[in-house]
């Protein structure tokens, strides 16, 4: 199970009130939401291995390179990406506390956590889910090497099982086809325009066509007499977004090859410091959901 770590943190600390406080009354919503999150997960899951995957580089310059839009609109006054006052100073604790509980966190220096998730999932031997709130990671989804998402758009009681049947229903296009349709429609929550006037029936359409964006670009350069669904319509928005199509591809592809280093990923049997973790969950008022994940990991009491 590989847990996409900023999207569920960030999932906790809108989910949980911010009233959830430590003793000396500071902010611990989004802990306690994501140890009580991975705690349900277990529970219900029973993986065998588990990795949290971090955002080293929540913005990565190969990215930004190639599209100087990617995910401006999230960047803060003074840098970095925009985050809520109330969530930064969380982050550090969550990752002492799952340091303490002996669970796997990993990130890669100039790649996002959907870029370690790609990777650890092509290396895994078995079947993985991936847990996340971001459609990006749909394109990850194989039937083949039992590779789905669990998708927590409804939350993590009511997770969406998203499988390449899945990306079909709901986008009408090949189950491994969602990168390239992501590129063609676009994705506004990440300053991806995609091509301007094709929505996303359309790109469905040219995908299930033509099978990738490869095909239909190689389809629209040869095409002399127009018919759907490459239309003179479509076929003058793709030739007018050609820079674009050039350049959103590397931005939207999930790395899946980079470098890692090999994981103590198996669900730990005792806390890997239980001194500290006892400290940790006392000093930031954790002790119930620190018992809830001891619970679901099986520790002895």
């Amino acid at each position: 199970m590989l847990l996409d770590a900023a999207s569920l943190y960030f999932r906790a600390f809108y989910g949980v009130p911010t009233s959830v406080t430590s003793p000396d009354g500071r902010p611990v919503n989004a802990v306690r939401g994501f140890l009580d999150m991975t705690a349900r997960l277990v529970t219900a899951h029973r993986p065998e291995r588990l990795v949290a995957c971090w955002d080293d580089d929540w913005r990565p310059a190969f990215r930004v390179e190639a599209l100087p839009s990617y995910k401006a609109h999230r960047v803060a006054p003074e840098g970095g990406e925009e985050t809520p006052d109330e969530l930064g100073p969380q982050v550090p604790v969550l990752v002492e506390v799952l340091a303490a509980a002996g669970i796997a966190r990993v990130g890669a220096p100039g790649y996002e956590a959907d870029d370690v998730i790609g990777t650890l999932a092509t290396r895994a031997e078995g079947p993985v889910d991936v847990v996340t709130g971001d459609r990006d990671l749909f394109q990850l989804v194989d039937d083949e090497r039992s590779v789905r998402v669990l998708y927590t758009a409804r939350g993590i009681t009511d997770l969406e099982y998203v499988d390449e049947a899945t990306v079909t229903a709901k986008y009408g296009i090949p189950g491994r086809a969602y990168a390239d349709f992501a590129v063609l429609r676009g994705d506004p929550s990440d300053g991806l325009p995609g091509v301007s006037g094709v929505g996303a029936k359309t790109a469905a359409a040219l995908i299930t066509e033509f099978g990738d964006l490869a095909g239909i670009r190689a389809a629209a350069a040869r095409t002399v007499v127009p018919k759907a669904p490459l239309t003179a319509a479509v076929l003058k928005k793709l030739a007018a977004g050609a820079a674009y199509l050039d350049a959103a591809p590397v931005v939207v592809a999930v790395a899946r090859d980079i470098d890692l280093p090999q994981l103590a990923d198996e669900l730990p049997r005792r806390p890997a410091d239980p001194d500290a973790l006892a400290s940790l969950a006392a000093a930031h008022g954790l002790e119930s959901s620190v018992a809830r994940l001891g619970a679901a990991l099986g520790w002895p009491a």
